[in-house]
């Protein structure tokens, strides 16, 4: 099994990124096998047909288990996330991978972004998202207590469809 994760945040070597490989071990019991610090294909991302953009690409649509996060920006993920997502084919791109939609954010304002706003575009793009989407307050996740309990209601649901057969 691959677990990737996937880093919205324009600031490389973020909080967000710390959540993320938090709840990937969290859920897994692992490190994840992949990091996508989205901010590192740079201008890249503009454009199609980018070699390093599609492999990277390619590389989370083979995963098995993807953790996408972003912090809030106006309300939403960012940019920069969206741009990468842009690049997978709709409705196929991400087929047989089991996601888990992460936010981070400065206030409970926001609280449902990652499900109203990150999740639908996952599934749009053919991923499984068996979970609610995961919110944490920036200034006090690493604590692990909101990751934990996450994974103690969800990790059993997840890691049984990890078991399954892909196709």
């Amino acid at each position: 099994m691959t677990t990737a994760i996937l880093i919205g945040n324009p600031k490389p070597k973020s909080r967000t990124a710390q959540a993320a490989r938090m709840l990937a071990q969290a859920l897994t019991g692992a490190e994840p096998d992949l990091t996508v610090d989205v901010v590192d294909l740079g201008a890249a991302l503009l454009g199609w047909g980018d070699p390093d953009v599609e492999r990277t690409v390619a590389a989370v649509a083979g995963a098995r288990l993807v953790i996408v996060a972003s912090p809030t920006f106006k309300a939403t993920y960012t940019g920069l996330l969206k741009l990468f997502l842009d690049q997978f084919a709709g409705g196929t791109g991400l087929q047989g991978v089991v996601a888990v939609p992460l936010m981070l954010g400065a206030g409970p304002a926001h609280a449902m972004a990652p499900e109203l706003l990150l999740k639908p575009v996952l599934v749009e793009l053919g991923a499984t998202c068996p979970t609610p989407g995961l919110y944490l307050m920036e200034k006090s996740f690493e604590d692990g207590v909101a990751i934990e309990a996450f994974a103690g209601r969800w990790s059993g649901v997840v890691r049984t469809l990890l078991a399954a057969d892909r196709s």
